[in-house]
């Protein structure tokens, strides 16, 4: 483990680096509260020994700020107070402030290797719980197949962005986009084949998305949406485009399409620039309805191509 020792005694300051480092550990000293703060700000360590009267600032107050770190942050790194006090009060107040665990100097070298033992233990679990999380947050907003953002969080970031146009003044465009004839090949070609085409398709229009900001979703079945923040009706256009092109040239095999020997899209866009008087639920409805008359208007007009409005 990468500990942090906030100790501003030289002679325990070599004592517990020389146990940690015979343990295995990598220590990095500090000798006041506040340097263990602004440490703790740019270099994450895994544990923290955090002496509790310290110059500058005292243990107790430095933990509390790292817990601010940390809470904001959820990012949770074990700390354990060093002290030549022993009362249960003071034991308490160092946990109260966010410590984990309490050591009594002088420091025992046995009892201080067993107790990074024990919080390394945590800290892996931690660690494994919070890759548990995060994998059980992505299936919550992910398309199973495809990949692609889903249905609901396309919602969510469609008012979320709305909001931050509004904020900001700028426009914010859609593109709404529907794999022609795909009923068709679905029967001609199999539900798995119709399933290889959805996430060949998605592949590609994931690789539209050129901003962090851009988002991609499934909308249903073989519909896919766009969100491009900060695009004019203009920009929006030229990016479906180029999705249009880009489903092209995947030169998906569809012999039951009558507009195209390959698979095609044809992609409707929208574009609206927020008014603070506005309502966002409001707003998102029209705009999704625009964006789908658009899309109807390109299958009418012969599909494989581009309607904005």
């Amino acid at each position: 483990m990468k500990i942090l020792l906030a100790e501003d005694s030289r002679t325990n300051q070599m004592l517990i680096r020389a146990y940690a480092e015979e343990a295995g550990h990598e220590v990095v000293v500090v000798d006041d509260g506040q340097k263990a703060v602004d440490y703790f700000k740019t270099e994450r360590p895994d544990l923290i020994l955090m002496d509790v009267t310290m110059p500058v600032k005292d243990g107790i107050d430095a933990t509390k700020d790292i817990r601010k770190i940390t809470n904001k942050n959820s990012g949770w790194v074990p700390i354990i107070f060093l002290s030549g006090m022993d009362d249960s009060s003071d034991i308490a107040k160092g946990i109260d402030a966010g410590g984990d665990d309490y050591l009594t100097k002088p420091i025992d070298a046995v009892v201080l290797v067993a107790k990074l033992r024990a919080m390394q233990r945590i800290s892996e679990m931690q660690a494994q719980l919070n890759k548990a999380n995060n994998t059980l947050k992505m299936m919550a907003i992910k398309d199973a197949l495809t990949g692609l953002y889903n249905r609901r969080y396309f919602d969510e970031m469609l008012i979320k962005e709305l909001k931050r146009s509004m904020r900001t003044e700028t426009s914010l465009s859609l593109i709404l986009c529907d794999i022609d004839y795909f009923k068709m090949y679905n029967d001609h070609y199999g539900h798995q084949a119709g399933d290889d085409c959805l996430v060949k398709v998605a592949q590609a229009l994931q690789k539209e998305c050129q901003r962090p900001g851009d988002v991609a979703a499934r909308y249903g079945g073989e519909e896919f949406v766009f969100i491009l923040p900060e695009t004019g009706l203009q920009g929006a256009g030229i990016v479906a485009e180029s999705i249009v092109a880009s489903v092209k040239a995947l030169s998906i095999p569809h012999q039951e399409s009558s507009v195209s020997d390959s698979v095609t899209l044809s992609c409707g866009v929208a574009s609206v620039q927020p008014k603070k008087t506005d309502d966002l639920i409001e707003l998102a409805h029209n705009l999704i309805k625009l964006a789908d008359e658009n899309l109807y208007k390109a299958k009418e007009q012969g599909r494989d191509r581009v309607v904005s409005g």
